[in-house]
C-alpha cells in the first residue's frame, strides 16, 4: 500500500490502521495527532481507522518546553 506520511510517499505492507502505522513508525500515540485526507483522527479511533490507498496522512508530534 502506498501512503504519503508528512509530505513523504511510503510504501507500507497493509492492512494497517492508524495505531499498526504509529507502531511501524515507533511513535508514541499520547504525544501526537494524526490527520487522515484532511481529517483529525480522534485517539480513541486509532484502533479501528484503517489505512487505505493513497491516504495522505499528517503526524504532528508534541514538545513540552519551557
Amino acid at each position: 500500500m502506498d501512503i504519503t506520511i508528512n509530505g513523504e510517499k511510503k510504501a507500507l505492507d497493509g492492512p494497517l490502521t492508524i495505531a499498526g502505522l504509529l507502531g511501524v513508525l515507533a511513535l508514541e500515540p499520547r504525544k501526537i495527532a494524526v490527520e487522515r485526507n484532511l481529517e483529525i483522527v480522534p485517539k480513541s479511533k486509532y484502533d479501528e481507522t484503517p489505512l487505505s490507498d493513497g491516504d495522505k496522512i499528517e503526524i504532528v508530534q508534541f514538545v513540552g518546553g519551557g
